[in-house]
Formats: structure tokens, C-alpha cells, sequence
């Protein structure tokens, strides 16, 4: 994608990364049409992929609680991304924190304005999904339990004092950006981010009842295998979308991202396998997923080569993280959204600033690539992320809790099931 010269406080190696700011380009037709294209393909990730994937894994009495949870948080960024959230990411810098309310409701911009080579109204819409499906990650950890009045506020809020913040940090000129972090497509800003968020809201909501003493089966595997088809189908549009452009660079994305996906598929099925001696579906489906978070803040960046270790990291370090990890420290990340998303994202946005090629993207060039500071760099913008999503998540909660009396379901609604209780509904019969 073209920017401009806006931001130029070295910042150049992320000058094919996902942001863009309006410039004086003209409108390209082609790069616009690819761009309306991956906004399609993000939009199916989150009602359909991820609704798929978590409501698979989640116990049959919750499945469309899940799904219904999963659709809410998709309307509710919607909504309030074009209301206020795109301006506190994109609006003009604040302090390197946040960006002012100038593009509130989206005054200012028209059919006519451009971000790059595309309408910022395609650009607006095609981040908008990007935090659509980072507040529907965090939902990962404490399906089975929270009130769904209390996810409605938490989104809302959730969106509005920690997502567009960290947005603007790595793509809309903040200090992430200034001091020349990368992501291309969201390692920091929807994996890390949504992973932290997770983990502490599980531990606030605390854990399922009987979790640890009687078994939680998945409704259906193949649900979840089938959701994580269309995460894969979709992360094209993600990751290869991401360089707002049809060019060369968004061609490398592509097979980059679905490299590493099967690389960590195949990953997480051989390491399974030799540790347990059963290679499962569910083992393979979370291992590709493993592989596209972990490729994602390199996309753009990184070689074919690299792209299969960091899959294949990606994928082994999914299965220890959610298979022992979560055991020794005993917290109960209902889908293991700080499991895939949270450690996985960390390895991606490090594993950036080892293996950013410059033959990939000029003025990207990692730590095996002569640029040892970059790795710093990336090292962080990590510990940034995290430490901010934990804190403020935190601050989130208890202003939640607070205003909606609690965030967990009764001890009653949540041994009946969900999908009764609240909605009044069942997913499968004989429930």
C-alpha cells in the first residue's frame, strides 16, 4: 500500500504494513476491489469461522449461548467502530496514545476520500473487522459461564479503552509505530491483545463448575474443524488484505500465511501424537490455527522458509501452552484463547523481528538479517501490549461487574445449560 509521508519518525519498515494514512494517491480499481474482497473474507472469520470453531468446542448445553455470543460481539464493534472506535485508532495522534475525535460518526470522510490507493470508507470497513473478531477471540476464555448482558457491556468498553488504543499504537501513528515495531496484521493488535484479555478475565470470572473433577466434552469436532476451515479460508483476506494493495507483497502474504498454517497443523498432530499417542481433529484444527496466529504480524515480512518454522513453532508451543501449560498453573481458558492467541501471538511478533526479510519488504530486516535492534523492538512492543491489555482489561472488568452485578451466570443457569436459561433455545435434540 502507499502512505504518506506522515509519520516519519523511523518508521519506515512499517511502511508496508497494515495501516495507511490519506494520501495523495490516486484511486487504484484493482487495489480497491482486493481490499473489498479480504473485507468479505475477515467478515465470515468471526460470525461464521470462530462462531464455528468455539461453539464446536464448547459443551452442547452452550453451543448457541456461544454463537450467539460470537454474533453480538461481531454487531456490537460493528457498531461502535464506525460510531467512535475507528477515530481513537485512526484519528490524528495524541501523545503517541490515541487519536482524537475528529472522524467521530465518520464526519469528515466520504466516498471520495482516499487512505492510499483505496476509499477510506473500504479501509474503515475492512479494520472494522479486525476488531469485531478480536473482541469475539476474548470471548474464548469464559464461554460456559458470563452473563450475556455482561459480555454486552464488556465489549462495548472492551473496544473502546483497549483495542482502539493498541490500534493506534502499532498502525495509527503512535509510539509502536514510531519506533518502528512491526505488525503487519495484528500479532500485538488483535492476538496478544485478546489473549491477555482472556487470561484475565477467566481468572476474574473464575473457573466452570466441576472443571478439573468431570469431563467437558465438545458438542461437535466437526463443527469445530469446519470453523477452523473457514478461519483458514478467511485469514487470506486478513493477512494477504493487510498490504491494502494487489501487489506483490500481498501474493507473499498469501502463501506465507497458508504455509505456516500447515505447518502448525502438522505440528500440533506430531507433537500430540508422540505425547499421547492419538493424533485428534480437534489437535489438527487448533494447530492450523496456531500456525495463522502465529504468521500473522509477519505476514509481509518474513520469507517461505521462515514462514514454515514459525508455523511449526507455532503449532508445538498451541499444543504445550493449552496441554500443560494451563494444567500447572490451573486456570480455566475455556477454549484456550491465551493458549492459541495469547503465547502464539507473542511468538509471532518476536519471531518478526528474527526472521523480517528485506528482499520481502525494504527497510524490514530482522535480527538473521543484520538487524539485531529490531528484535528489541519487537520485544517491546509485546511487553507493551501485554502489560496495557492486562491493566486496563482488569479496569474494564470491575467497572463491568459493577454495573451489571456480577459477571458470571448463577450456580443454577450454568449447571442447566446456556442455550436454555438465556435463550430459551437448544442446539441439539434430546437436550
Amino acid at each position: 500500500m502507499k502512505l504518506k509521508n506522515l509519520f516519519m519518525t523511523g518508521a519506515m519498515v512499517t511502511a508496508s504494513s497494515t495501516m495507511a494514512f490519506a494520501g495523495d494517491a490516486t484511486l487504484n480499481s484493482g487495489d480497491t476491489a482486493w481490499v473489498i474482497v479480504a473485507t468479505a473474507l475477515v467478515m465470515v472469520m468471526t460470525p461464521a469461522g470462530l462462531a464455528l470453531f468455539y461453539g464446536g468446542m464448547s459443551r452442547s448445553k452452550n453451543f448457541l449461548n456461544t454463537v450467539a455470543m460470537t454474533f453480538t460481539a461481531y454487531c456490537l464493534a460493528s457498531v461502535v467502530w464506525v460510531i467512535w472506535g475507528y477515530t481513537i485508532a485512526f484519528g490524528s495522534d495524541v501523545g503517541g496514545i490515541f487519536g482524537t475525535l475528529e472522524y467521530l460518526f465518520l464526519m469528515g470522510i466520504d466516498h471520495t476520500s482516499l487512505t492510499g490507493t483505496i476509499p477510506t470508507l473500504v479501509f474503515v470497513v475492512f479494520q472494522m473487522t479486525f476488531a469485531c473478531i478480536t473482541a469475539a477471540l476474548v470471548l474464548g476464555a469464559v464461554v460456559d459461564r458470563m452473563k450475556f448482558s455482561s459480555w454486552i457491556l464488556f465489549t462495548v468498553v472492551w473496544i473502546t479503552f483497549v483495542y482502539a488504543p493498541v490500534a493506534h499504537w502499532a498502525w495509527g501513528g503512535g509510539w509502536m509505530h514510531a519506533m518502528g515495531a512491526l505488525d503487519f496484521a495484528g500479532g500485538n493488535v488483535v492476538h496478544i491483545n485478546a489473549g491477555v484479555a482472556g487470561l484475565v478475565l477467566c481468572l476474574v470470572v473464575g473457573k466452570r463448575e466441576g472443571y478439573g473433577r468431570e469431563a467437558m466434552f465438545p458438542s461437535s469436532i466437526a463443527l469445530t474443524s469446519l470453523g477452523a476451515a473457514l478461519l483458514w479460508f478467511g485469514w487470506f483476506g486478513f493477512n494477504a488484505g493487510s498490504q491494502l494493495a494487489a501487489d506483490g507483497i500481498a501474493g507473499s502474504a498469501f502463501l506465507v500465511t497458508n504455509t505456516s498454517a500447515a505447518a502448525g497443523g502438522l505440528a500440533w498432530m506430531a507433537v500430540e501424537w508422540y505425547h499421547s499417542q492419538r493424533p485428534t481433529l480437534l489437535g489438527i484444527a487448533s494447530g492450523v490455527v496456531a500456525g495463522l496466529v502465529a504468521i500473522t504480524p509477519g505476514a509481509g515480512f518474513v520469507n517461505l522458509p521462515c514462514s514454515l518454522i514459525m508455523g511449526a513453532v507455532g503449532g508445538a508451543l498451541g499444543y504445550f501452552s493449552v496441554g500443560l501449560l494451563k494444567k500447572k498453573l490451573g486456570y480455566d481458558d475455556s477454549l484456550d484463547a491465551f493458549g492459541v492467541h495469547g503465547v502464539c501471538g507473542i511468538w509471532g511478533a518476536l519471531a518478526t523481528g528474527l526472521f523480517a526479510d528485506p528482499s520481502i519488504t525494504p527497510g524490514a530486516a530482522g535480527l538473521f538479517f543484520g538487524n539485531p535492534g529490531q528484535f528489541m523492538i519487537q520485544l517491546i512492543s509485546v511487553l507493551g501490549t501485554a502489560a496495557y491489555s492486562a491493566v486496563a482489561t482488569l479496569a474494564v472488568i470491575f467497572m463491568v461487574k459493577y454495573l451489571t452485578s456480577g459477571l458470571r451466570v448463577t450456580r443454577d443457569e450454568e449447571i442447566t445449560g446456556l442455550d436454555n436459561s438465556i435463550h430459551g433455545e437448544r442446539a441439539f435434540e434430546g437436550l
